[in-house]
């Protein structure tokens, strides 16, 4: 299912020849990746698009228990025959702002982080006692133990991604601001003000972030962060020229 709100005249389209899937947030469900990395293949199999891209949103660590092999597995085994695209969410920018700095702990394990550390094989401090040093003695075990090569893919995650008549991001846009200007701030953590604006942004926007039960389309945006770290459900926008559905695991 999916639900559909406002949309007004013709779809926006992608490049001719081209087929384009979008993945919402992984969340350290690694088994949910797998799987839908499956369907896609099997789905662009049966196409006969001659350039087959694959955007992944961000926010693939924290909250699951596997961001470990998320990162892994995005950085070793992109998916035969495809661009892979991999987009920063603000999950992956909290994880690098801990590694300099452990005041932003407390946040950051609020939000999921705990997890991570644990699937770096570091041991979370304890939610009874939230001291600084627990903290500073988190971030200097996951300093040790993350790889430079998964550190060194997260700082070069992009912001933003555009093909034909879309624009891929994380969170989403600020209204009245133009694309060309947007701040990474808003890029990563835009909720309600993007979210319930009927703005033309310039392109339709396909965004993860916000979860929705199911994936949400708009006249100016699309939403597919169907919150694969507790339902089971992680989502795929597949365009094709103006076509547009989901696969979902």
């Amino acid at each position: 299912m999916r639900k559909i709100i406002g949309r007004q005249g013709a779809p926006p389209a992608v490049p001719a020849g081209s087929r384009i899937y979008a993945i919402g947030d992984v969340h350290g469900r690694l088994d949910l990746l797998v799987r839908l990395e499956e369907l896609i293949a099997a789905d662009a199999a049966a196409a006969d698009a001659r350039r087959r891209v694959i955007v992944y949103l961000g926010d693939y660590v924290d909250r699951g228990p596997e961001s470990r092999g998320v990162i892994e597995r995005l950085m070793r085994r992109p998916l035969p025959g495809f661009e892979p695209v991999h987009l920063l969410g603000n999950h992956e920018d909290y994880l690098l702002q801990f590694l300099e700095n452990a005041a932003v702990g407390p946040n950051w394990c609020t939000y999921g982080g705990s997890e991570t550390l644990a699937s770096y094989g570091v041991r979370p401090p304890s939610s009874f006692a939230l001291r600084v040093d627990d903290f500073e003695i988190a971030r200097q075990g996951l300093t040790e133990k993350i790889p430079p090569a998964h550190v060194a893919f997260m700082r070069g995650l992009k912001l933003t991604h555009e093909e034909g008549g879309y624009l891929f991001v994380h969170a989403g846009v600020k209204p009245g601001v133009a694309l060309a200007e947007q701040q990474a701030e808003d890029l990563l953590w835009i909720r309600n003000e993007f979210l319930d604006s009927a703005e033309d942004f310039g392109a339709c926007v396909v965004h993860g972030h916000t979860i929705v039960e199911v994936p949400e389309e708009r006249s100016n945006r699309i939403g597919i962060d169907t919150g694969a770290f507790a339902t089971g459900r992680l989502t795929a926008l597949v365009l094709d020229g103006t076509e547009r559905r989901f696969i979902q695991t």
